[in-house]
């Protein structure tokens, strides 16, 4: 998979992520204290210092009360239209 594509689909993952976090209405800060990590975490991940594996995106997923399925779903149809 060539590097500028990779970025741009990783760019959409943290899009989505701060987009749903956003849309619960959750600041960084409280997103935080639910997963019990400091804000830096949350504000790494959104800009893209650092990348969740599967696992933290569900923690994520359940703390903003979403599901894993339901946000890959949105991720797909995101990164289908973005080719």
């Amino acid at each position: 998979m060539a590097k500028a594509k990779r970025d741009r689909e990783h760019k959409i993952l943290r899009q989505l992520l701060r987009d749903t976090r956003t849309a619960a209405d959750v600041r960084q800060i409280d997103l935080a204290e639910e997963l019990g990590t400091p804000q830096s975490y949350v504000s790494k991940y959104e800009s893209g210092e650092r990348r969740l594996d599967m696992l933290e995106v569900r923690k994520v997923c359940l703390a903003l009360n979403t599901t894993l399925p339901a946000f890959v779903s949105r991720l797909e149809s995101l990164l289908s239209g973005s080719k």
